[in-house]
């Protein structure tokens, strides 16, 4: 991924909230007849290795993980906030005109490689690790074992565990560094304006990098 240096991101903390709050991750490897792209929501378990180690599953009828043994280093995606920048909010539009359109984002890409897991109890320990996390905010959390046990043995012998040790972590956040300090904040007043939460998400992100470059100084 190129990363414009004023774009880098590379707090370990603040990636992994990314990773953690938009977990539905892009991951793509290489496949028999190409690049295989699939959607997984994976689990970061923050507590194993320096990057941290994900762990998910996809279905069994997808072949995608009979090819691993032989398809080395993998990227999961993940996307956080992101947004159409307008020149339209920029002052500059007014007063020279030297403006143009760009887009926002922010993203963490997780790279490493993947292996296959179809122990059942690693599954199962999955399963409940990750329904319990995206459970939590229901008024009554499901859990695994409200199902039948013969239910869920039958799921478990539908799916396969993958799990991804990351080797090297990458982020990237957009956020209007590049432009001038009057436009940056009539960005933030655009997309505060706008009624899309991931608009108004981005404006905390640009607000966010105009404080802190105040706040580090020359």
């Amino acid at each position: 991924m190129y990363v414009n240096p004023r774009h880098r991101l590379t707090d370990r903390d603040t990636l992994f909230a990314l990773m953690a709050s938009h977990p539905l991750g892009a991951w793509v490897c290489q496949g028999d007849n190409g690049l295989v792209a699939n959607h997984v929501p994976f689990l970061l378990d923050r507590s194993r290795g320096p990057y941290g180690t994900l762990i998910g599953h996809v279905s069994r009828a997808n072949k995608v993980w009979r090819d691993l043994s032989s398809v080395g280093s993998s990227v999961v995606m993940f996307q956080g906030p992101q947004a159409y920048i307008t020149p339209g909010w920029y002052p500059g539009k007014t007063e020279h005109g030297k403006v143009v359109p760009t887009w926002n984002y922010v993203v963490a890409h997780a790279h490493g490689v993947a292996r296959a897991i179809e122990d059942r109890e690693w599954l199962f320990d999955m399963l409940r690790r990750l329904t319990q996390v995206h459970e939590a905010p229901q008024t009554a959390p499901w859990s695994v074992s409200d199902a039948p046990a013969s239910f869920m043995d039958k799921m478990m012998r539908a799916i396969v565990g993958i799990e991804i040790p990351i080797d090297r972590l990458e982020g990237k956040l957009k956020a209007s560094q590049d432009e001038a300090m009057p436009d940056r904040v009539g960005t933030v007043r655009g997309l505060r304006e706008q009624a899309c939460d991931s608009a108004r998400a981005m404006a905390a992100l640009v607000q966010e990098a105009i404080d802190s470059e105040a706040t580090s100084g020359p």
